[in-house]
């Protein structure tokens, strides 16, 4: 008996197929999902966290990020099986717990770590903090230049000034 195939391909293409540019046309993402560009467009509107950007000309412009969302969307939708309410909430769940934190060094002698330094860093931020968030002393404001008093615009005090006649032109 022949062994049978899976429907589907298994082999969901990972960040690092990913060219490295900085905005993607539908077209080319569609490519490296696979799939047509109305799914892309279906997949925007059915999950919130895929938002292209639109350019002057109204084309889509997804940034790595939004690609690497809609290859995580074509992976649950096809390769595991979730429903889109499913995918939905997995992966709001993921961009829920995915902070954008730099990874925690782990005081390792063997790896040149200095347990002493990141104590010292630890305190120094820690003071920094307290200086933060103190309250602001009331600063008193000088202004760049004096300001002018100036005496309020009266008329002229030449009568002859304010009002002319029409019908009879001032010559000079």
């Amino acid at each position: 008996m022949a062994q049978q195939q899976p429907i589907r391909k298994r082999n969901p293409a990972s960040g690092s197929d990913i060219p490295d540019k900085l905005y993607f046309r539908i077209g080319e993402v569609a490519r490296l999902c696979e799939v047509p560009a109305y799914v892309l467009r279906f997949w925007e509107s059915e999950f919130p966290q895929l938002k292209p950007n639109k350019g002057g000309t109204g084309q889509r412009l997804y940034r790595r990020r939004d690609v690497e969302t809609a290859l995580r969307i074509k992976s649950l939708l096809y390769d595991e099986g979730y429903t889109i309410p499913g995918a939905r909430l997995q992966i709001k769940a993921e961009m829920k717990h995915k902070e954008p934190q730099l990874a925690l060094l782990v005081a390792d002698p063997a790896a040149g770590i200095d347990t002493q330094k990141l104590k010292t860093l630890q305190k120094d931020l820690r003071d920094l903090l307290k200086l933060l968030s103190k309250p602001a002393a009331k600063a008193t404001l000088h202004p760049i230049r004096p300001i002018r008093q100036t005496a309020p615009r009266s008329a002229p005090n030449r009568p002859d000034l304010l009002f002319q006649p029409m019908d009879n032109p001032r010559e000079d």
